[in-house]
């Protein structure tokens, strides 16, 4: 397994995402995924699926600190001190003494970022967070993030696939030393049919899934896609025996188009 490092924390470069996985089978996947290799793992309070992951991860028989997990604290939680207190019930559900990461899911425009900033920091300093960031926060909130929180945030997590340009956020997390965490890092299952990339995965003997998400990879980006398929979880997490050319990278780079991004909500900020 590889590892994106960002202010102190250090991700493994693929994850588990969890979004829409329920129940046993939910807790099912997660114990498969670690047998399997994986170490990261992602959920959230709005996928309310938290127990069942840290079922999951218990039923494996791998030590917790083994594990980079990470939750999200939805926006009607923004407060400071309902923050706090939402943070806590994530860590009784998941039946953990902390997560490794603790982000914001989204922006909130009706509640100042910095009050919530300084509540997720001091969520950190109180020890039940190892490392806090942000995610779907575009460059602009994230220069406001970065200058507002007293703790270093260490990622911002954004859909981020071949179809989507993220450059301009890709080089504001670099400047900030942030990891960029991507969600929906397969198009949700758009890339199956795509030619380009059907051709690359040929020369190597890989599925189309398998080079999106070396291409990620390749970035220093961690990727987190979400399957509800044992056999799809090792083949995602394969992708560490070969290297994409330059000519590929620009190529896949290339596939990008204005309409590109799948997850977009009314709540959702100005994108760039």
């Amino acid at each position: 397994m590889q590892f994106v490092e960002a202010n102190g924390a250090k991700i493994p470069s693929i994850g588990l995402g969890t979004w829409e996985l329920r129940g046993r089978i939910c807790a099912r996947i997660v114990e498969q995924a670690v047998k399997l290799g994986y170490r990261h793992f992602d959920t959230a309070q709005i996928y309310e699926n938290e127990r069942e992951v840290g079922e999951g991860i218990r039923a494996s028989g791998i030590k917790r600190d083994d594990m980079f997990v990470t939750t999200k604290v939805w926006t009607t939680h923004f407060a400071p001190n309902e923050l706090e207190r939402s943070a806590k019930e994530s860590l009784v559900k998941l039946r953990m003494p902390y997560v490794d990461l603790l982000l914001l899911h989204w922006p909130h425009p009706h509640v100042p970022l910095a009050e919530t900033l300084g509540a997720l920091a001091r969520v950190k300093q109180m020890g039940l967070a190892r490392h806090i960031g942000i995610s779907n926060f575009t460059v602009a909130l994230i220069e406001e993030a970065v200058a507002a929180c007293p703790e270093p945030l260490v990622c911002d997590q954004v859909e981020y696939h071949p179809y989507l340009d993220q450059t301009k956020l890709k080089d504001a997390c670099a400047r900030h030393h942030l990891a960029l965490v991507a969600y929906s890092p397969v198009a949700k299952g758009r890339i199956k049919n795509d030619q380009t990339l059907a051709g690359i995965a040929e020369r190597y003997g890989k599925t189309a899934a398998q080079v999106c998400l070396r291409w990620l990879v390749q970035q220093n980006v961690c990727a987190i896609p979400r399957t509800s398929r044992i056999e799809r979880l090792s083949e995602n997490i394969d992708i560490f025996d070969f290297s994409l050319s330059g000519e590929e990278m620009a190529a896949i780079g290339g596939l990008a188009t204005g309409r590109g991004r799948f997850t977009d909500y009314g709540f959702a900020p100005k994108w760039d």
